[in-house]
């Protein structure tokens, strides 16, 4: 099911670029992982469409389409104030707020979101992340993140080998259409990924107050109040078994699956188990569309 593009404004007014497939059902915010753009949810946002739901894929701040920001502000609560802000404009449009479904980024984002604003979502899809998280897997993703992110790569084919190395598990796709949707090309004729570097090293990063975010990530899951599904690859270097059931103890209404043979990027691995997953919450928890 195709989509139409269209901008939400974040919470410093930024544009945020998302699209949008479905009727006048009930929305679904999808918001990517760090370094990712909306394309990432794009199978799962067509089959969310084709049951009858809205969902609306948005390329966080400095990602994708989306402004980068002059200020250099990535850190973690600017992105769930952004989430705060577009969940507004969402409910304001439909008249009930959307259901969040964040992977990595984005479900922190979605989780601080609802502690500072409990009417945000109507509930919650955590993909691969939890309150607490292995610091080890942290680093890796973000040290593959940073390896090229200012030299860029010679060709997507480039690129492509370069993920291949990294994701050895996954099988090298056929086309490399989707792929060069998350890298621009350069006007030195290199192409790097489509998002601003200042999201790892900027004066505001993703990483700036990790402790506190920490804690705060603990007290939001605390309080969590609206239905909640935790989405764990199960073999998922970041999130590990122990740090599941931390989640699961902190809120216990909440419910989690296992995706069997998905690491972290849970959609890129087994996207259709990861839909399968979340349309059966979303039909379990709300009884309407």
């Amino acid at each position: 099911m195709s989509g139409h593009v269209r901008t939400y404004r974040g919470a410093g007014g930024d544009a945020l670029v998302a699209t949008r497939r479905g009727g006048e059902g009930r929305p679904v915010l999808l918001l990517h992982g760090g370094g990712q753009t909306r394309h990432a949810f794009a199978g799962a946002a067509r089959r969310l469409a084709e049951h009858g739901f809205t969902s609306i894929a948005v390329d966080q701040r400095g990602h994708g389409d989306s402004d980068w920001i002059e200020s250099g502000a990535y850190a973690f609560h600017d992105y769930a104030a952004d989430a705060v802000a577009v969940a507004a404009e969402v409910q304001a449009e439909h008249g009930i707020a959307p259901v969040a479904v964040g992977a990595s980024l984005g479900g922190i984002a979605a989780l601080l979101a609802s502690s500072s604003a409990p009417e945000a979502f109507s509930g919650i899809v955590l993909v691969d992340v939890t309150p607490r998280m292995d610091p080890a897997g942290v680093d890796k993703v973000q040290g593959f993140m940073r390896a090229r992110a200012v030299e860029g790569f010679a060709s997507v084919e480039e690129a492509a080998d370069a993920i291949a190395a990294y994701l050895p598990h996954r099988p090298r796709p056929k086309s490399l259409e989707g792929l060069a949707k998350n890298l621009r090309h350069g006007e030195d004729g290199r192409w790097r990924w489509h998002w601003d570097p200042r999201f790892l090293d900027g004066p505001r990063s993703v990483d700036h107050a990790r402790e506190a975010v920490e804690a705060s990530l603990v007290a939001a899951a605390a309080a969590l109040r609206v239905p909640a599904l935790l989405v764990r690859g199960a073999s998922s270097e970041l999130v590990a078994e122990e740090h599941a059931r931390e989640f699961m103890d902190l809120a216990p209404d909440a419910e989690m699956v296992d995706v069997a043979g998905a690491r972290h990027m849970v959609a890129g691995d087994r996207n259709d188990a990861f839909t399968e997953a979340v349309i059966a919450f979303l039909y379990r928890r709300f009884s309407n569309v």
